[in-house]
């Protein structure tokens, strides 16, 4: 029963023609990713019998990931439509139909030097089925352990930038295919019409930040502008002291405003939705996270002025990465520079992030509304926006994003890293359905 064994050695088409003129079984194993693979007992006979009961174009599996303390099972998650990510973590190994490889492999007439992998399995997509076996069968050493801080911010280093034009050629391609692709000119908008009694909010969404809340409300109060502006502090129910340092703050100063929601059930989209429905909401609702602070006091001015410039739905702005003494660290600018006028609304189904800080035109954000979960969900609102409207930039950095022990975004265990993941994909399927043209 044994299939051809090939090793991915760089995602080229060249590559990907050498692979499909040396496979001569029904079915190939292909490494995708460095390391030394060794397939557990009868996992070849499993990966066969499941491909054949299912009739896949392709199956991948969970798997052990050894390393000198052991073994690690990792659990991968369920490809839907809409893992569009080309950072899909299938495991270090596939295994692929050899006919719809040859046919695929030599049918596609685009070229890629580093998006040929990303492509046949977006094309696979379209001719079957993708499926997970939701069960080990082999265990990889990796040759070097991932920086997780590097592989969070990989999609945007400027040394990646040649890789992911080909990457956002490869995925264009697919949604032009399949009748997703968002042609024509966003809408824009008329930012000036509604009355408001403030220009602009900031919101805040808290739970137990004491170490950071009053730097954070501190950056707002200190900023300078030429209209009226006010902060919705939404304070999730904090217990470590951070209540009575927002309301505190609040006593002092009229236009700071301490929410407290009625009810326990709400994450940060949900925080995000009673701030923007509440009647003090400006013009204009802008983001702060609680660990964070606006890099000057002309941040929350140049955001407004941009709105008014770009007429646009939404404006995402670009920020620096610091430690918890505002030093900055690696990667430093994150201004996602992939982004642009003419193809950033499609480009942005495949990346993992658009940006911050983000602010949005307030009749909008309320027309579309925030889901009510603690990950995501400025991504879901965002691709949702880019559908219709126009989404604007700013690419100087306006916004000091704090790295440090406590923060949302340090040491996410594998569990909860795929069940963010599997959202995210779960939002762009979602999206990617709804722009499909019947």
């Amino acid at each position: 029963m044994s299939i051809n064994y090939f090793i991915l050695k760089n995602h080229s088409n060249d590559e990907l023609r050498r692979i499909a003129s040396e496979a001569v079984t029904e079915w190939i194993f292909l490494q995708i990713d460095a390391g030394t693979i060794e397939l557990l007992p009868e996992a070849e006979k499993r990966f066969l019998n499941i491909a054949r009961d299912t009739k896949a174009v392709m199956l991948y599996a969970d798997y052990y990931q050894l390393s000198n303390e052991g073994k690690t099972t990792v659990t991968t998650i369920e490809y839907q439509r809409g893992s569009l990510r080309d950072d899909f973590n299938f495991g270090a190994l596939v295994v692929v139909n050899t006919e719809m490889l040859k046919a695929i492999v030599y049918e596609s007439s685009e070229e890629y030097s580093f998006a040929a992998w990303y492509d046949l399995r977006l094309r696979l997509s379209e001719r079957g089925n993708i499926f997970h076996i939701a069960e080990p069968l082999y265990a990889v050493k990796p040759l070097t352990a991932a920086d997780a801080h590097s592989q969070h911010f990989a999609y945007i280093e400027k040394k990646n930038r040649t890789v992911q034009i080909d990457m956002e050629k490869a995925c264009t391609a697919y949604l032009k295919r399949i009748g997703a692709l968002l042609v024509g000119e966003p809408k824009s908008v008329d930012v000036g019409k509604g009355d408001f009694t403030y220009e602009a909010s900031v919101v805040i969404p808290v739970r137990n930040r004491q170490k950071t809340i009053a730097d954070a409300i501190g950056s707002v109060l200190e900023q300078k502008t030429s209209f009226r502006f006010n902060l919705l502090v939404v304070d999730n129910h904090s217990t470590d002291g951070t209540s009575d340092i927002i309301e505190a703050i609040a006593k002092q100063h009229n236009n700071v405003f301490h929410i407290v929601p009625q009810n326990e059930y709400l994450g940060i989209g949900g925080c995000w939705q009673l701030a923007i429905t509440d009647s003090r909401c400006g013009r204009f609702a802008v983001q702060l996270d609680s660990d964070d602070i606006y890099e000057s006091p002309n941040t929350l001015q140049s955001i407004v002025d941009e709105f008014y410039r770009q007429q646009c739905a939404m404006l995402i702005g670009s920020y620096t990465i610091t430690d918890f003494d505002l030093k900055p660290i690696p990667p430093y600018l994150i201004d996602h520079a992939e982004w642009t006028d003419d193809n950033g609304r499609n480009n942005a189904l495949r990346i993992n992030g658009l940006g911050a800080p983000r602010a949005f035109f307030t009749p909008i954000i309320r027309e579309i509304g925030f889901p009510n979960v603690s990950y995501g969900e400025d991504y879901a609102v965002g691709l949702r926006i880019s559908r219709t409207w126009k989404i604007g930039r700013i690419y100087d950095s306006i916004y000091l994003c704090r790295r440090w022990a406590n923060n949302s975004d340090a040491g996410i265990n594998s569990d909860t890293l795929n069940r963010y993941n599997f959202y995210k994909d779960k939002i762009r399927t979602i999206e990617l359905q709804s722009r499909i043209k019947h």
